[in-house]
């Protein structure tokens, strides 16, 4: 029924263009995801009044499964939102898409979960999450049968700050692995592998399909600072992991291989999303038939054509066939 089954935050993103001093007044890390409480993301609003932005639905595995349904695949999406503004316009562009929500995806109370993205210019993008009521995403919204029916099951690291989410993602992966579903996760951030890496480790459980994550978050996961000691740690969880090395490409490793693709030269203006869309486009190619270190060339493409534009997604479904379209191979 499904190429992939997708389990994440439903976050409708606000991006906004600052300088690096903005961040040093608000005390916030300058490249990561922090998580907010609500009165939190009501301060950086005021804060942040005067600038303009962007909105744009989110959430990492999101943008994932969008990119995966943009390059010719069918896919499902389980998440939670809140029957407010800000959920039923993260919904609105789901559906739109023709990818398959959860039915219990919109609870009547609480506050859809938001991100701030600020971009400094250098295009690097700084997160502050208040998750709001998608922390709150647990196995009951789980569709079993969606699962157990889809060639894989992708899940984000993000769901490890969340007690619910986690062992969500823990029932769906035992139910892949009950089933011949392959499983991918990503790490997606170094904050989650620092603050939780106990849940991401019950999220792994003895081991997935693939694992994606980028230079700074195998290094965190390891705790090296030797590139070549983090990829064979990691090697021992998945037999495919995929190493983000920004402008310089990725690394693509197997059991018997390693292969380092080199990235695409652009111009890089926010790098919102490149993980995202480099795990849809992996995931992608290698449901279509592609090997591992062609699978990773094609997702180094995608990644510079997102980094080169404002937003982690492009902003039709039709974009993402023609970008695959125009791939120089």
């Amino acid at each position: 029924m499904y190429d992939v089954f997708g389990l994440g935050n439903a976050l409708v993103d606000t991006e906004v263009n600052i300088q690096d001093s903005f961040l040093q007044e608000q005390s916030i890390a300058k490249g990561h995801m922090t998580l907010i409480e609500s009165d939190r993301r009501e301060e950086l609003e005021s804060a942040l009044a005067g600038h303009e932005h962007t909105r744009c639905s989110g959430g990492s595995a999101a943008n994932t499964t969008f990119a995966i349904q943009g390059f010719g695949l069918k896919t499902a999406y389980t998440c939670k939102v809140a029957e407010d503004p800000v959920g039923t316009f993260f919904m609105d562009e789901l559906q739109a898409a023709g990818i398959d929500v959860n039915t219990s995806a919109m609870a009547t109370e609480g506050q859809s979960g938001q991100c701030f993205i600020m971009i400094t210019p250098d295009a690097e993008r700084t997160m502050c999450t208040d998750l709001a009521i998608s922390s709150q995403l647990g196995r009951e919204d789980v569709s079993e049968q969606a699962l157990i029916n889809a060639r894989q099951f992708y899940v984000e690291g993000y769901l490890s700050s969340s007690e619910p989410s986690t062992q969500a993602a823990i029932h769906c992966r035992e139910q892949a692995e009950q089933n011949g579903v392959g499983v991918a996760v990503s790490l997606s951030d170094p904050s989650m592998v620092e603050f939780f890496r106990s849940s991401l480790e019950l999220m792994l459980g003895n081991g997935v399909t693939q694992v994606f994550c980028n230079e700074e978050e195998a290094l965190a996961w390891a705790k090296t600072d030797r590139l070549d000691i983090a990829i064979n740690e990691l090697k021992d969880i998945a037999p495919e992991v995929y190493v983000t090395l920004g402008a310089q490409g990725s690394i693509a490793v197997t059991s018997t291989s390693q292969r380092t693709e080199e990235g695409f030269r652009v111009k890089a203006i926010d790098t919102t999303g490149a993980g995202d869309i480099y795990a849809g486009a992996v995931l992608a190619a290698r449901l279509k038939g592609a090997e591992p270190g062609d699978a990773a060339k094609f997702a180094n493409y995608c990644a510079a054509q997102i980094v080169s534009r404002y937003g982690a997604r492009f902003k039709t479904i039709e974009e993402y066939a023609a970008m695959e379209n125009r791939f120089p191979g």
